[in-house]
């Protein structure tokens, strides 16, 4: 089965300072993460609080649903955290 993300919500970690979402593989819940300096390199005028990560996860997340999906298929662990250095 291939990784999808039927799951449009996704929650900003101020601690951890990045964006969590999920994906599944079949029956199988894959949490990802997105750290905040990603989100400026994906988005570069984005605003650095919640409010402007999380609108720029929505501009862009079918590229990073890619990213994550290319990063699962590698390796297909449970957790993922996703830099600035995946989106290269």
């Amino acid at each position: 089965m291939s990784l999808t993300f039927p799951n449009s919500s996704r929650s900003y970690d101020v601690a951890g300072q990045r964006i969590r979402f999920v994906g599944h593989d079949g029956m199988f819940q894959i949490s990802f993460s997105v750290a905040a300096d990603a989100m400026t390199r994906i988005q570069p005028n984005t605003a650095a609080d919640e409010a402007g990560y999380l609108a720029a996860f929505d501009r862009s997340s079918s590229t990073i649903h890619d990213v994550a999906a290319k990063a699962y298929g590698r390796t297909h662990k449970s957790l993922y955290v996703l830099t600035a250095a995946d989106f290269g």
